[in-house]
Formats: structure tokens, C-alpha cells, sequence
């Protein structure tokens, strides 16, 4: 039988020491592929499907409990002859790329696990978008990843040194490249990130490129691509999240496009350190910016050196951070109250709800 060296793909003495805990007779494996209820996993015999014990459902809390793609999990064969394996546990993760679960619920969404560096893919015709850019960086920081900025489509950008002035006014220290759909030089840069036993996930927008990119690294077509046309708001090529071997070494995760995405937790000390460091120059401790004296952000824009966009979205964001964390906090019953306030549109009618149902209840 072949075997699989699973330190090409990412596994670290940290994770086998933490495997050492559980019982004997349970084998390493990564998930790299994540459907509703049915994963595949690569053991050091090769990828085979699998699924999580009924105890594990039972102990789960919620989502983010559940594997996802790039996990290290232990299962309870290393092949898939007498049918699917068994997960039974979930390793620490070193690293996690999360967003708010679809719904009117509050539960995290792990996209992509244990990795290194998070590609964040953006097209320079039509999908760009600087607000958006800070959006991902902030949950880029935040995963304990290193984010990377990728634009894609160069050979549509009219105006590319304007762009990437753009890009680097909001992408503080953080690495960007170019691609082009024309080219391989975008290509080679991005493969310089990529060595065996390191992961990077590619996040962002349907239609950018970022299957176009993964089909390149692999050296053929392992992805459907489907371009983003003028007036289009992108198509959805990727349906599920995935974890490709790359032939040279190094892992990649592929992830279904997001054009918006709602954040359950963000690093803004890392996306906007300008505006931190202008803040500690502001005479009050805890000035808003707004018609506070002798106030550092406020100056800065008045000087030009910084957007009141930029501001805005440093704002935006704080307020999201905040509510996702006290969401996050909530009882069951203050959750339902919140879910009639999100679909009636205020607390007013959240009350009407609640005097008709007693009113009924009365009646029973």
C-alpha cells in the first residue's frame, strides 16, 4: 500500500504530540474536503471520505465545532476499504479564517484552518473595492494568518499605479501582487509563498480569478473557472471549500466566493494602524473624532492624509465588532428577541409581537 508523508501538507510535531492524548488505535488526517454532512480526508494512505461519530454531534455547540477544510483530525482508519472512517476528534487549531454563519442566527463559520497565509484575491476591473479589501484584512489579522493581497486582471486595469496607491494606502504592511490572465510574471510571485508543509486559503469575490490562479499552481484544470464580465456581480464557481497538494510542495485552499462578508471577530489595531497611531496624538484618551479639540484624525484629514472614508470604515467595523460580541453573549431568550427585532425593524414592533402572543395565550 502507498503511503503519504503528511508533513507535506502541513502536520507539525505539535499536532502529533496533541494526538498522543487520545486513545490508541485513532490515525492523523487533514480534511480537504468539506460537503453538508460528508468530508474527505487525507491519511498517510490517501484521501478518503468520512464522517463524525453520533458522539461527536451530540457534543458539538455549534458550527464551528464542526471540521472544516485544512483541519487535522484523528479518524478511525487510515483507508477507506470497509467504508467511510469515523471522526472522532478535532486537533487545536493554529489558525482559523471565520465569518458569521449564514442565517438570522449568530453562530461562526470556519471557512479554512491551519494556515499560513491567506491570499486575498481582488480583481481590478469591476469587483474592486477598497472598503471591502479592509473588510477581509481585519478577519485576515484576526484568523492568526498572514494576509497577502493578490490583484487579479491587470491587463483590464487602465490606471494600475492609481490602484495599487489605493491598495497600499489600506494594506499597511502587508505584501501585494499583481496578476494577470495574460501573463505567468503574477504567477511565479505567488509561487514564492508556497513550500512544502505550508498552506495558504484564497479568499474572495466570485468570478476574480482565484480558480484561474489554483488551476495554474496545480498545472491543470482542476477548477471550473468562469470570468466576471463588466456589470456582473460574479458567479459562483466554487461551491464548497477544498484543500488541493500542490505537485511542488505546499497546500492550497480554494473557498466559495464571498462578496460580503459579516465578521464575527477583527484585528483593526493591524488593518488600521494609521488611524491607532494618529489617535494616541489626539489630547482626550478616548476621543471619537468627531468635535472633540486638538483632535490628531480629524487634523489628518483635514491635511489630506487621511480619508473620511477610511474613518468610516475604521467606524463601521468597531460597531460590528461590538455587536457581534455582545450577540455572541446573549441568552436564548434575549437571541429570539433580537432575531423579531432583525425581521419586524424595531424594538416597538418586537413589542407588539410579544403583547399578541400573551394576548392569544389569554385566550387559549
Amino acid at each position: 500500500m502507498n503511503t503519504f508523508n503528511l508533513y507535506d501538507i502541513g502536520l507539525s510535531e505539535r499536532f502529533v504530540q496533541e494526538a498522543a492524548i487520545y486513545e490508541e488505535g485513532l490515525h492523523l488526517a487533514r480534511v480537504s474536503v468539506q460537503y453538508r454532512d460528508i468530508y474527505k480526508v487525507i491519511t498517510e494512505h490517501g484521501e478518503i471520505q468520512a464522517e463524525v461519530s453520533g458522539k461527536f454531534i451530540y457534543l458539538a455547540s455549534g458550527a464551528e465545532n464542526y471540521p472544516a477544510v485544512g483541519d487535522w483530525v484523528l479518524v478511525d482508519r487510515s483507508d477507506g476499504v470497509s467504508g467511510n472512517a469515523i471522526i472522532h476528534h478535532i486537533l487545536t487549531r493554529k489558525s482559523s479564517f471565520e465569518r458569521k454563519a449564514a442565517g438570522t442566527g449568530y453562530e461562526r463559520q470556519v471557512v479554512a484552518a491551519n494556515i499560513d497565509t491567506v491570499f486575498i484575491c481582488m480583481s481590478l476591473n469591476n469587483d474592486y473595492n477598497l472598503r471591502r479589501m479592509e473588510r477581509y484584512l481585519s478577519i485576515a489579522w484576526d484568523s492568526g494568518a498572514t494576509p497577502v493581497v493578490v490583484l487579479t486582471k491587470s491587463d483590464l486595469c487602465y490606471d494600475l499605479e492609481q490602484r495599487l496607491l489605493e491598495i497600499e494606502s489600506v494594506a499597511l504592511g502587508v505584501d501585494v501582487l499583481v496578476t494577470s490572465s495574460m501573463s505567468k510574471d503574477g504567477y511565479d510571485n505567488v509561487r514564492k509563498y508556497l513550500q512544502p508543509g505550508k498552506t495558504v486559503a484564497f479568499i474572495g469575490s466570485s468570478g476574480v480569478g482565484k480558480s484561474t490562479l489554483i488551476n495554474k499552481l496545480m498545472g491543470k484544470d482542476v477548477l471550473v473557472t468562469q470570468e466576471l464580465r463588466a456589470n456582473e456581480k460574479g458567479k459562483h464557481t466554487t461551491t464548497h471549500r477544498q484543500l488541493f497538494v500542490l505537485p511542488d510542495g505546499g497546500v492550497v485552499i480554494d473557498t466559495p466566493g464571498m462578496r460580503e462578508i459579516q465578521i464575527t471577530g477583527a484585528d483593526l489595531s493591524s488593518t488600521f494602524v494609521d488611524i491607532e497611531e494618529l489617535a494616541a496624538h489626539c489630547r482626550f484618551n478616548d476621543c471619537r473624532h468627531e468635535s472633540e479639540p486638538h483632535c490628531a484624525v480629524r487634523k489628518a484629514i483635514a491635511d489630506g492624509v487621511l480619508s473620511p472614508e477610511r474613518l468610516e470604515s475604521y467606524r463601521k467595523l468597531q460597531k460590528e465588532i461590538v455587536f457581534a460580541e455582545r450577540k455572541s453573549t446573549m441568552t436564548l431568550q434575549q437571541a429570539e428577541k433580537q432575531k423579531i427585532i432583525d425581521m419586524m425593524g424595531s424594538l416597538k414592533a418586537c413589542k407588539e409581537v410579544q403583547k399578541t402572543n400573551r394576548k392569544n395565550k389569554g385566550n387559549r
